[in-house]
Order: C-alpha cells, then sequence, then structure tokens
C-alpha cells in the first residue's frame, strides 16, 4: 500500500524514536543523513528571500493609490503580527517547553561581546553576494527590502526585474518541494540521533511544544482577533458563519493559499465592500499570517531552549525583528517556514537539527497554525472596512 506524503513524516518520526531508544550508539551515526537534509533546505535560503521580497515589495505600488485605505491596512497588519510574534515568544519563554531535550549547541564562533549599535551596523549589508555565503539572512532581507522599493519606484521599467523574482520564487518553492521528499529520511534520521543522545526527555519536549502551540494560537484567537471584531462592532455569531467554510478549506488543507477563494467569497457574501477585499485578502496572504508567525518564534527560542542557550537581550530582539522581516510572503506556501527558520538557525548558531525535530511534530500544528491564518484573513477585512466606515461617518 503507498503511504500518502503527509503520512510518511510523522510515521519517520515514530520509526526514529524507536530506533534511537532501541540501539542508541548505531542512531548516533545517522546524524549525517538528517545533516545532508538540512544543507539541502538552506541551500535555497537566499534566492528564496530575495524572489519573495524583491516581489512583494516591487508589487506594493497601488498602496499608494489606495491612499489612506493602504496605510490603515499596512497599521494594522503591522500591529496584529507583532503581537502574534510577542505571543509566540512569550509562550515558549513562560512554559519552556525546551527544558529537558538534549540538543548540542552549534559549534560556530561567537561574539564575545556585542552592543546593540554593532547589533544594529551589522544587520546593513556591505556586499549581498557576501552576506549570502554567509548566510546572514538578516543582512539579506535588508537589502531584499531596498532592492524592492527600489524595483517600485522605477514603475514600468522595474516590470522585467519584479517578473524575474515572481519566476525565481516559483523555482525555489519547488525546489524547496523537491527537496522535501527527502525528509522522511532527515526526520528518521535526526530523531533517531536526537533519542539516542538524550533519551525519552526529547519525546516530552515535543510533547510539551505541541501542546503549548495549540494553546499559543487559541490565544492569540481569543485575546487579539475577538477584541478586533469587537472593537469594529462586527457581529459575531453571523461572523462565524461567514468564516467557518474558509476556516475549515484552511484547517483541511494545511493551506492559507488554498482557502482564498472561499475566504473572498464568504466575506463578500458578509458584506466586506470589493476595493476592501481586493486589497486586503490578498496582500493579507503575504503580510496577515499570524499563525504562522507565532509559530516561527516559538520554534526559534523553542530549540535554543533545547540547546541550552542564553539569549542576551539584544539577541532575542534580533531574533524576533529577524523573524518580522522574513515572515512575509511565505506563509501560503506548505512547509517554507522551515526554509526561514533553516535561515535564521544559520544565523543565530542554533543548532540545525532541532529543525529536522520540528519538521516531525508540525503535521500535528500545522492545521490549527493555517486556520489561525486564515481566520486573520477573515477578520482583517470586516475590521478595516468597519474602520473606514466609522472615519468617514
Amino acid at each position: 500500500m503507498r503511504i500518502p506524503a503527509g503520512a510518511a513524516i510523522p510515521l519517520a518520526m515514530a520509526g526514529g524514536a524507536a530506533f534511537g531508544l532501541l540501539a542508541p550508539d548505531w542512531a548516533r551515526g545517522l546524524a549525517p543523513v538528517s545533516s545532508v537534509f538540512l544543507r539541502l533546505i538552506r541551500s535555497i535560503v537566499a534566492p528564496l528571500l530575495f524572489g519573495v521580497l524583491v516581489s512583494a515589495m516591487a508589487g506594493a505600488g497601488s498602496l499608494r493609490g489606495l491612499g489612506r485605505l493602504g496605510l490603515r491596512t499596512l497599521i494594522y497588519f503591522e500591529a496584529v503580527t507583532t503581537l502574534a510574534l510577542l505571543i509566540g515568544w512569550g509562550a515558549v519563554a513562560l512554559f519552556r517547553p525546551g527544558d529537558g531535550v538534549v540538543l548540542k549547541a552549534a559549534d560556530a564562533p561567537r561574539a564575545s561581546a556585542m552592543t546593540f549599535a554593532d547589533a544594529v551596523e551589522r544587520s546593513f549589508p556591505a556586499s549581498l553576494f557576501e552576506a549570502m555565503a554567509r548566510g546572514d539572512v538578516l543582512q539579506i532581507v535588508v537589502f531584499c527590502l531596498l532592492f524592492g522599493l527600489a524595483v517600485n519606484a522605477v514603475g514600468g521599467r522595474g516590470e522585467p526585474v519584479r517578473a524575474f523574482c515572481e519566476a525565481l520564487t516559483q523555482v525555489s518553492f519547488r525546489y524547496t518541494s523537491i527537496v522535501m521528499y527527502a525528509a522522511p529520511a532527515g526526520v528518521f534520521a535526526a530523531m533517531a540521533a536526537a533519542l539516542g543522545e538524550g533519551g525519552l526527555g526529547v519525546l516530552a519536549g515535543l510533547g510539551r511544544f505541541t501542546a503549548v502551540a495549540w494553546a499559543a494560537q487559541l490565544f492569540y484567537a481569543a485575546a487579539v482577533l475577538l477584541p478586533v471584531l469587537l472593537w469594529a462592532r462586527v457581529p459575531l455569531r453571523a461572523f462565524a458563519r461567514a468564516a467557518r467554510e474558509p476556516v475549515l478549506v484552511g484547517a483541511g488543507t494545511t493551506s492559507s493559499a488554498a482557502a482564498l477563494p472561499a475566504t473572498l467569497a464568504s466575506m463578500r457574501e458578509f458584506g466586506v465592500p470589493e476595493r476592501v477585499l481586493g486589497l486586503v485578502v490578498p496582500l493579507g496572504l503575504s503580510f496577515n499570517a499570524a499563525g504562522s508567525t507565532i509559530h516561527l518564534a516559538m520554534a526559534a527560542f523553542f530549540v535554543a531552549q533545547a540547546a541550552g542557550r542564553s539569549l542576551p537581550s539584544w539577541e532575542q530582539a534580533a531574533i524576533l525583528l529577524t523573524l518580522k522581516l522574513t515572515s512575509k510572503g511565505v506563509a501560503g506556501i506548505p512547509r517554507a517556514n522551515f526554509v526561514i527558520l533553516g535561515a535564521l538557525f544559520g544565523s543565530f548558531q542554533l543548532p540545525m537539527e532541532g529543525l529536522a525535530m520540528l519538521l516531525g511534530v508540525d503535521a500535528a500544528i500545522d492545521m490549527v497554525r493555517t486556520g489561525v491564518n486564515v481566520l486573520g484573513h477573515c477578520v482583517a477585512p470586516t475590521a478595516i472596512a468597519r474602520w473606514e466606515g466609522a472615519s468617514r461617518s
């Protein structure tokens, strides 16, 4: 019987865990297998970020023409995704699911002392190719954002560059899909090596992480999205009926992009004006992926805990800022979050083995994460439409 692709990774995780417990010495020898898989993931980071961020910035020109609506949309997106990032960080800091998980810290040398001013200065690249060679994701992001704004500013003359970046994005995602065929082998090896090294504490930590992830996503829905609806005076029962179908489609397919047609149709029927829907919902796929943002923050700090890394305040702030920038444009694509995490781990010397471990439990979290993404895509145009209406009255 052929095993569906979605079931292969959880089965590989279970098999790797059993092998790690039953034959720990042999299991530790499988570490190079997971390293090869993780190197392939990291190899696509720079092209993917360049394509996604430049095309996103180059295609944002319509915001200037839409004036107040565009500004309010960006303010809303930045506010709710910042709260999502802080909730993910706070959940790991409060419940500490990484305690007891044994991951070896990366061997890359670290600066003995760095001020906040140093961190800011090092965020700006002297050379894009040097930043790509080092895997410095924050420098790559800063360059791509500025370059994308430049492409936007030259208007039609920048169209070939934008088209190239969109094509590069599609090729990069297809490359990632090809690499993901090796995911079961990578997950099996990573789980076997981790349990061979750390025993049952690894499984307990991953179980805690999954439970905390669900709690954080539901907390965001209750503490952020619900108050937004109340503030906008949206009738909750009618909204729940309208949002039910797109949320179920997103959760069932684990793809925000797959839920886009249902989101547009349901919110149009709910009464959101076309001009609001046409701007807010498509932009929300890139700039309003709160569920994915929560998960990115949780994953980064969970792995830091598991590796026994005590991160100084400036480094925690740098990680949050990096995630804030890199999370744009990839949430609607399955497994794209792991490319972003691979770049982040390389930049901040977090153990890449944690990435493969998290991939093993991702199926247990993906449904609620995508559901929260789609719920946010329904709330945003509804609240912004009410905001627009209130300002005109």
